[in-house]
C-alpha cells in the first residue's frame, strides 16, 4: 500500500496489516510478458518472490481482445502459515482489481 518511487525501478510500500515497510523492483520482460517482483525489507538484498505473467486470449482459444492474467508467488521456508494465507488472500484480490481495471478502460474505449 502506499507505494511510492523512490529510485531506478525501486518502490517502497507500506503494509496494511501492520505497517511494515518493504521494498520492491518490477522487472519486466516485453517479448514473454512478464514481471517478476524482486522483493524485501532490505533494498539492497532484494530477492524475486512473485511473478505476474500475460497469456493472449487467442493463445488460449479466447476474444483476440482480451488476456488471461495470473500471479505466482514463492514462499520462503521461514514465512508462518498465517502469513501465506494472507498474502495468498490479497494477491487473490490484487487479479480482482487488475480484471476490473481492465474492464474499466475497456468501457471507456467503446
Amino acid at each position: 500500500f502506499d507505494a511510492r518511487r523512490i529510485g531506478r525501478n525501486l518502490y517502497r510500500g507500506s503494509s496494511l496489516f501492520d505497517g511494515q515497510h518493504l521494498f520492491f523492483r518490477p522487472v519486466g520482460d516485453r517479448r514473454r510478458l512478464v514481471v517478476d517482483y524482486h522483493v524485501g525489507a532490505n533494498a539492497a538484498k532484494l530477492v524475486p518472490r512473485a511473478m505476474a505473467r500475460v497469456v493472449p486470449g487467442a493463445t488460449l482459444g479466447r476474444a483476440q481482445n482480451c488476456c488471461v492474467v495470473s500471479l505466482l508467488a514463492w514462499r520462503e521456508a521461514s514465512m508462518p502459515e498465517a502469513r501465506w494465507a494472507r498474502l495468498v488472500a490479497c494477491h487473490e484480490v490484487e487479479i480482482l482489481l487488475i480484471q476490473a481495471q481492465l474492464a474499466q478502460r475497456g468501457r471507456k474505449r467503446k
